[in-house]
C-alpha cells in the first residue's frame, strides 16, 4: 500500500475518533507514520503524541501532518488552520466514510478573536489572551509549554505560576479594573484553571468545548475570579 491508502486504513480503524499520523521522507520514499490522539475530545480534534513524534523524527525528515474528519468534509477546520500554521507542515485530511481527500498549507492565516472553536493549546483561554495583546497592543506574550492534555492541567493548573514570568502584576484589592486586565477563573476545578480579558464591563474568554466569546462580567463569573492581573509595560 502506499502512503494515502495506509493512512485511510488508519482513519478507518479510528473511525469515529480523529485519526492522526505524519508523512516521513524515508530516503525519498513517503511513508505513512501512525500516531496516538491524546485528545478527550477526539471525535471533534486530536492531539499528536509527542512521543509519537520524536520517534517519527528519529526514522525520516517529517514532511506534512495527515488526520481524518470522520463526520465533516475533509476541509481544514479554524482550528486545523491554526494548528497547520504553527506546526509550519502542509497538512492532508481524510474523511474515512467518503475516502475524501483535503489539503492546506500555511498561509498566515488568524482566527477570529470570537467565535473560534476551542482546540487544546491551539485556540484555548491563554491562546485567546495571546492573540488580543498582540492584535490590539502589539504585545508579544509567552506561550507557556502547557502539559499535554487539558486533564493533566486541570490537575495542576499554571496561571498563577506563569503571570508574573509573562508580565503580569497582581492587582491590589482596592485598584479598578482596567481593559485589558485578566481574569483568572476557577471553572468546575481546583486552582484558577481559566482565563479571561476585562474589556468595558464584559469579559472575552474561551471555555472548554465551548465557541470564544464576549459576555458580562456576571455575578457567576465574579464568584469564579481568584486572581485579577495587569500587563507592566516594559517588563
Amino acid at each position: 500500500m502506499d502512503w494515502k491508502e495506509k493512512a485511510l486504513e488508519h482513519a478507518k480503524e479510528e473511525d469515529p475518533k480523529e485519526s492522526v499520523g505524519l508523512l516521513l521522507n524515508i530516503k525519498g520514499k513517503k511513508v505513512y507514520y501512525p500516531c496516538h490522539n491524546l485528545s478527550t475530545y477526539s471525535h471533534q480534534c486530536f492531539i499528536l503524541d509527542p512521543e509519537d513524534y520524536v520517534k517519527a523524527d528519529s526514522l525520516g525528515q517529517i514532511v506534512s501532518v495527515i488526520h481524518s474528519h470522520p463526520t465533516t468534509p475533509a476541509a481544514a477546520s479554524e482550528a486545523d488552520r491554526v494548528s497547520c500554521e504553527a506546526s509550519g507542515l502542509p497538512w492532508h485530511i481524510v474523511n474515512p466514510k467518503t475516502e475524501q481527500w483535503g489539503y492546506y498549507e500555511p498561509t498566515g492565516y488568524k482566527p477570529a478573536l470570537k467565535g473560534r472553536p476551542w482546540c487544546w493549546g491551539v485556540t484555548d483561554c491563554w491562546s485567546l489572551v495571546r492573540d488580543w495583546y498582540l492584535e490590539e497592543k502589539d504585545i508579544i506574550l509567552m506561550d507557556w509549554e502547557r502539559p499535554t492534555t487539558p486533564e493533566e492541567f486541570l490537575e495542576k493548573p499554571m496561571f498563577e505560576d506563569c503571570a508574573e514570568a509573562t508580565g503580569f502584576r497582581l492587582l491590589k484589592p482596592e485598584e479598578k479594573l482596567e481593559n485589558g486586565d485578566l481574569l483568572f477563573m476557577s471553572i468546575m476545578g481546583k486552582g484558577l484553571n481559566h482565563v479571561a480579558i476585562f474589556l468595558n464591563g464584559e469579559v472575552l474568554h474561551h471555555l472548554a468545548d465551548r465557541l470564544s466569546c464576549q459576555e458580562p462580567y456576571s455575578e457567576w463569573l465574579l464568584k469564579c475570579t481568584g486572581g485579577r492581573y495587569r500587563y507592566v509595560e516594559n517588563n
